[in-house]
């Protein structure tokens, strides 16, 4: 059974519009904080705030590589998640307008 302090932070988490759109897009596929703050329009700083707590409520994991940091999907915590990413918009447009920029392989 989960904790109550953990499922206060999940929920708070998720109760964020941009964290939800970062959860739809990472359902499409992992990214990269600069093709976040491309896709979201907002600065860096305010990516990286919104990543650390959908990190801290172990929604997101992050794997290094160089200088980049690419996030995923992670939340396995907790049951329900996977059948709640399952309700959000499909984002998989906006992931295709970035490839088509030229911008999908910035991390790369």
């Amino acid at each position: 059974m989960l904790e109550l302090d953990q499922l206060a932070e999940c929920h708070k988490a998720l109760g964020d519009k941009t964290r939800l759109h970062i959860l739809s897009l990472l359902k499409v596929e992992s990214l990269c904080v600069c093709e976040l703050v491309e896709v979201l329009q907002i600065t860096q700083p305010a990516v990286s705030q919104h990543m650390r707590k959908l990190k801290q409520a172990k929604l997101v994991k992050e794997q290094r590589k160089g200088q980049w940091v690419i996030y995923s999907l992670s939340g396995e915590d907790f049951p329900f998640f996977r059948t709640f990413l399952d309700s959000l918009p499909d984002t998989s447009a906006e992931i295709e307008r970035l490839k088509a920029s030229g911008l999908k392989v910035i991390c790369q």
